[in-house]
C-alpha cells in the first residue's frame, strides 16, 4: 500500500502526470498474403533487427524474402488466427486491460506496437490526451535485445520527444522473483505432479554474433532458466536450455531447439517445454512449437510434448508486473 499511496499522491501534488506504456513487437493485420508482406517488410526493414549493407539487403529482402516467405508465413498464421484476431494481439489487450485494473485510474495505460497496430504513435497520443506528460515504457520483453528492447526504445524515444513527452523506460525484468515465481507456478500447474519429467526453457533465437558484439540477451536467458529451475527444485540433468526460430543462413544462438528435442527423444518419452522469454501466446509458441516442434519431437521417437502455456493474462503474472511498475513508480521518476 505504501508504494501505491505514493504514486497517488504525486499525481495529486500537481507534478506532471504520468502514463503506462505496454509494449510489445508487433503482428499482421490479418493472416492475408498482403497483410503478413506489409508486417514483414516493416519488421525485417529494421536496421536494428537485421545487421546488414542497406543496398543488398534492400535486394534480398524485396526479391527473395518477401515473395516466397510472405505467403508460406500467412498460411502458418491461418493455422493460429482466432475469431478475436491474433492471438499475440488479443493476449496483449487482456494483458493490459487487466494491469490497468491493478493499477488504477490515476496511472493511464495504453498499448502499442513496434510493428502493425496499434502503433506507439497512437499509444503516446491517447496518454497524452489522457493528461500525460510523462511516460513509462515497458517492453513486454523480460530478456533485453537490440532486436526488441533497443528498436522498441529508440522507436519511443524518437515520439516521445516529437510529442514533447518524458520518456523513461522499465528495466529488463528477466530475473525479478515475481517473474519467476509466476513463471514456476505456470510451469507447474502444466506439468504432471509426481513424475521426474526433463524440462526445456526454450527462447526465441539470435545471430551469434549479436551476442559477441555486446546483446545481453543471452545471459539474461541463462540467468532467467537458472532462476526458473531453482524455483521448480530441477535439478541440472532435468533441465535445458534452447534456442528457437532462427532465420537465414549465420550462424545463431544454440542449441536450435528442434535438433535439441529429437535428440531428447532418445532418452525421454514424455518433455515439458516451456517458453520464458515469450509473455503472451503468439505464432512461434502456438504453431512453431504446439505444432511442428512437437510433431518432429513425434516422429524422433516422443510420446507426449507438455507446452507450458505463455503467461498471457495469468493473475499471478499480472499481480507480479505490478508489483514490478508499482517499485519502479515509488524508487523516483
Amino acid at each position: 500500500m505504501a508504494s501505491t499511496t505514493s504514486i497517488n499522491a504525486s499525481t495529486e501534488s500537481g507534478t506532471a502526470r504520468t502514463g503506462i506504456l505496454l509494449a510489445n513487437l508487433g503482428t499482421p493485420a490479418s493472416p492475408s498474403v498482403a497483410d503478413v508482406r506489409a508486417y514483414l517488410r516493416e519488421f525485417l526493414s529494421d536496421p536494428m533487427v537485421v545487421r546488414a549493407p542497406r543496398p543488398i539487403w534492400w535486394l534480398v529482402l524485396r526479391g527473395i524474402i518477401l515473395p516466397f516467405r510472405a505467403p508460406r508465413s500467412a498460411e502458418l498464421y491461418r493455422n493460429v488466427w482466432t475469431p478475436a484476431g491474433s492471438p499475440l494481439l488479443f493476449h496483449s489487450r487482456d494483458q493490459a486491460r487487466g494491469l490497468a485494473e491493478r493499477l488504477g485510474r490515476e496511472l493511464p495505460l495504453a498499448l502499442g506496437m513496434r510493428y502493425g497496430q496499434p502503433d506507439l504513435r497512437s499509444a503516446f497520443s491517447e496518454l497524452r490526451d489522457a493528461g500525460c506528460a510523462r511516460v513509462l515504457l515497458v517492453p513486454m520483453f523480460p530478456q533485453e535485445s537490440s532486436t526488441t528492447t533497443g528498436t522498441l526504445v529508440a522507436r519511443a524515444r524518437d515520439l516521445a520527444a516529437e510529442l514533447g513527452l518524458e520518456l523513461r523506460t522499465l528495466d529488463p525484468f528477466h530475473s525479478h522473483p515475481a517473474y519467476i515465481e509466476a513463471l514456476a507456478q505456470s510451469v507447474r500447474r502444466a506439468a504432471p505432479t509426481g513424475e521426474q519429467l526433463h524440462h526445456v526453457f526454450s527462447f526465441h533465437g539470435l545471430p551469434a554474433s549479436y551476442v559477441a558484439s555486446g546483446d545481453p540477451y543471452l545471459g539474461h536467458c541463462q540467468k532467467t532458466s537458472a532462476l526458473l529451475a531453482r524455483a521448480l527444485a530441477l535439478p541440472e540433468e532435468r533441465w535445458s536450455l534452447a534456442f528457437q526460430s532462427r532465420f537465414g543462413p549465420q550462424r545463431w544462438l544454440e542449441p536450435y531447439l528442434e535438433p535439441h528435442l529429437v535428440g531428447l527423444a532418445s532418452r525421454h518419452e514424455r518433455l515439458v517445454l516451456a517458453t520464458p522469454g515469450f509473455l503472451a501466446d503468439c505464432l512461434e509458441t502456438l504453431e512453431e512449437l504446439g505444432l511442428r516442434a512437437r510433431e518432429r519431437f513425434h516422429e524422433a521417437g516422443g510420446k507426449e510434448l507438455i507446452l507450458v502455456p505463455c503467461l498471457n493474462d495469468g493473475a499471478e503474472f499480472l499481480d507480479g508486473l505490478g508489483g514490478i511498475l508499482r517499485e519502479r513508480l515509488a524508487s523516483g521518476w
